[in-house]
């Protein structure tokens, strides 16, 4: 296990030493913010549930923020009670507000796959892919403003996408159900 979390300290390390500057922050703090208590993903939902068309994307990704919030921010977090990485890998320094929750998984990242996948299940390709483009570039933010460790990225992606599957098998069944 120690030889794993060196390998997640250079990594985080190796971002913040060759791929932070002036430039990407601030880019990378709007991406973060997108995923600020999920608040893209509910406004696309909601937007979603106006049209008949998109209606059933709509329920499928609040169906999958919700088990995300469940499973991941009230359960999981407080369960495995991960420390942030700014507070135990020497010399990486975290860029934004300091988060007051533990790490395991990431919020921001799980919340967003589980919509993204939600939302692809039942959109045009043309706009599923560009929502899971925004869902991994929300996911990179975590890492690259040292709040996540990369497993932390990596458990919340794929917990995200299992959520957001079974969001899909909900809203399908319940679709069969109402024929």
């Amino acid at each position: 296990m120690e030889g794993f979390l060196e390998w997640e300290e250079r990594m985080l390390l190796y971002i913040q030493n060759y791929l932070r500057n002036d430039v990407l922050t601030p880019v990378f703090h709007g991406i973060t913010s997108l995923g600020n208590a999920g608040v893209i993903w509910i406004l696309l939902a909601l937007f979603f549930l106006i049209f008949p068309k998109t209606r059933r994307a709509g329920l499928a990704g609040i169906a999958a923020l919700l088990l995300s919030l469940l499973v991941n921010n009230i359960l999981l977090k407080n369960m495995i009670a991960r420390i942030r990485p700014f507070e135990l890998i020497e010399g990486l320094t975290f860029l934004g507000k300091k988060p007051i929750d533990f790490s395991f998984p990431s919020g921001h990242t799980a919340a967003s796959f589980a919509a993204a996948t939600a939302f692809y299940s039942f959109l045009p390709k043309k706009a599923g892919i560009p929502l899971l483009v925004l869902a991994g570039l929300i996911a990179f933010s975590r890492l690259y403003l040292g709040v996540h460790f990369p497993t932390d990225v990596v458990a919340g992606a794929l917990d995200g996408i299992l959520l957001g599957l079974l969001s899909v098998k909900i809203v399908t069944y319940k679709d069969r159900k109402n024929e």
